[in-house]
């Protein structure tokens, strides 16, 4: 079975520090020992998008974000756990400046996976 690797932000949500005009969830989360409100708002149709997906392929959400914030989000965006696996930033090879998601620690062959993200920087250990 193939894996499809999804990125978090700018990917299925887009989320804000600052409150803005619209959002769908308002997370408070905790980093080093202040809270914030962090304002997630949704892609369309991302959820139906997760469930189509999960009959298709294994789907993993890895992203350079902090576990604090994108483990309970991906708890209200993937209440199913459609989602097998998550990795975070602890999971990201610090290079430059820039968290860089090592597919290999994924465990599965490369040339099973799929990865759907932004920016070419997150996956440069594997172009």
């Amino acid at each position: 079975m193939k894996t499809l690797v999804l990125d978090l932000d700018e990917t299925l949500v887009h989320s804000a520090f600052k409150q803005p005009k619209n959002y769908h969830i308002q997370l408070p989360v905790k980093m080093d020992s202040r809270e914030f409100i962090v304002y997630v708002l949704i892609r369309p149709g991302c959820r139906e998008f997760l469930e189509e997906m999960a009959k298709i392929y294994e789907v993993v959400v890895y992203t350079a974000s902090l576990s604090q914030y994108a483990d309970p989000l991906m708890d209200i965006i993937d209440p199913q756990r459609l989602c097998t696996a998550r990795l975070f930033r602890e999971h990201c090879t610090l290079m430059d400046g820039v968290y860089v998601k090592d597919l290999s620690k994924l465990g599965r062959s490369l040339g099973n996976l799929i990865l759907i993200d932004n920016s070419r920087n997150s996956y440069k250990l594997q172009p």
